[in-house]
């Protein structure tokens, strides 16, 4: 049981332990254990790498055959790096520009956590449950206000909305390792943590050679510390603002500096299933709030009870979270509030972007 003032342990602490000591391993080895699980992880990293390496030659002779006529354009967003560069703020952002200068967009996303995303292709809308379709698609549902589609099969998620005929241009959030998505646009994310030690998995953080990623159309840098992670001929950048405090329960909505002096001097209980949250948790500090910080498995299902144990008056948690809170007691969901971030792209990426879509 849980004494009063202590704060409850993370649920699937287990997985959580893993996640961060991978993170170190990858980001910031030091020590000579650190050295010899890398050295030991060497043949991994070989054989994802000789993967990857073929997968990406599969994927550029796909590239050079003629498209579908009447097919909508597709503008693959995805990573190298396991774990969150700020793709899917990036997504919805791209959306909403596309969608500003008369272009028809929708959305599809691979649906991780959700079972029927694992099962097939399916639609989704933005009153679904995030356990059926799973947490980004509905994210991104909610945001967009687009058509959106998910399934672990993203080519089968393409079709559902090629079917439809409602799109003249469909983003995707990941998949740029996925060889049957068809694609005509590629964009690669890095952040600030860059390439790791820039070995593929399990040695390192790459889903395949860092140099798959001379082959895309463009690198897209979050943050203004994000550094290029190796020379390309098109490299942009965006940021990522926190815009808004949003109340799970109800109509609330708070600019970032008055729900900081309303909370004051009290702490907040921070949680964050991302695969790097401690950008959300530094961001939540630079604002001024005092934070104690809960990190949770990527994707990973929030136990109600274990939330209601937090002993902070606010709870605060990251969009992706909240989709996966919907159903919960409406005692506990008047203590959480979400914090909305945005990606504000350069002008230059929207620009070229269209340019690419026109042909």
């Amino acid at each position: 049981m849980t004494r009063a003032g202590e704060v409850p342990a993370s649920p699937d602490g287990w997985r959580t332990a893993l996640e961060a000591r991978l993170q170190r391993l990858w980001f910031a080895p030091r020590g000579a254990v650190d050295a010899l699980l890398i050295a030991l992880l060497w043949p991994a990293h070989r054989l994802v790498s000789a993967i990857g390496a073929a997968r990406r030659r599969r994927i550029a002779q796909a590239r050079a055959l003629p498209r579908p006529p009447g097919a909508p354009r597709v503008v693959v967003v995805g990573n190298l790096v396991v774990g969150g560069t700020g793709k899917t703020p990036l997504v919805v952002a791209l959306a909403d520009a596309l969608r500003a200068r008369g272009w028809r967009c929708g959305v599809i996303a691979r649906g991780h956590g959700g079972r029927d995303a694992a099962r097939g292709a399916l639609r989704v809308a933005a009153d679904d449950d995030a356990a059926r379709v799973g947490d980004e698609p509905l994210l991104l549902a909610h945001r967009t206000g687009g058509p959106v589609a998910a399934g672990y099969d993203r080519a089968g998620a393409l079709a559902l909305l090629e079917q439809a005929g409602e799109c003249d241009v469909v983003l995707s959030d990941d998949g740029l390792q996925h060889v049957p998505l068809r694609r005509d646009v590629e964009l690669v994310v890095f952040d600030a943590r860059g390439p790791g030690n820039r070995r593929c998995l399990p040695a390192g953080p790459l889903r395949e050679p860092l140099s798959g990623a001379l082959l895309v159309d463009a690198v897209v840098l979050n943050g203004e510390q994000a550094r290029p992670p190796l020379p390309h001929s098109r490299t942009f950048r965006f940021a990522i603002e926190p815009t808004a405090f949003v109340a799970l329960r109800g109509e609330r909505r708070w600019a970032p500096a008055e729900f900081v002096a309303e909370v004051g001097d009290r702490p907040v209980d921070a949680l964050a299933g991302l695969g790097a949250p401690q950008r959300f948790f530094d961001t939540l500090a630079q604002l001024g709030l005092r934070v104690r910080r809960h990190r949770l498995p990527d994707h990973a299902p929030i136990d109600p009870a274990w939330l209601a144990r937090l002993p902070s008056a606010r709870i605060v948690m990251t969009e992706k979270d909240a989709v996966r809170c919907r159903g919960f007691d409406d005692m506990l969901l008047a203590r959480c509030v979400a914090l909305r971030i945005d990606a504000v792209p350069e002008p230059g990426l929207i620009d070229w972007l269209e340019d690419r879509l026109r042909g």
